[in-house]
């Protein structure tokens, strides 16, 4: 019961990290459409599209697991959680990083 509860708890925090950094993809690319010469930042943004959507898929399918009733499998959920939601994240703060700096 206590696993089961931290692997939800895990599962759906690793969602949100990769749903923000999916959001923040889709708002970059939404402004960067709305302004002249913003086409730079747009090509930048959907060059980063497939980490986002790898990270998306790699939590929810970790959600998905871990809403099964053994306790292996929110073990698995928690590991496959974690690490979908830390690589999002830290591919959001990369984003942002080049972004701020102009690297794309």
């Amino acid at each position: 019961m206590v696993i089961g509860l931290v692997a939800l708890l895990v599962t759906l925090a690793a969602v949100i990290a990769a749903a923000g950094h999916a959001g923040y993809l889709a708002m970059l690319t939404s402004a960067a459409k709305k302004r002249p010469g913003g086409q730079p930042a747009a090509d930048f943004a959907k060059k980063r599209y497939p980490i986002a959507g790898v990270g998306l898929g790699v939590t929810l399918l970790a959600l998905l697991i871990g809403s099964g009733d053994t306790a292996g499998a929110d073990i698995f959920a928690i590991l496959l959680g974690l690490g979908g939601g830390v690589g999002s994240l830290k591919a959001l703060q990369s984003t942002q990083s080049r972004f701020r700096k102009g690297d794309f």
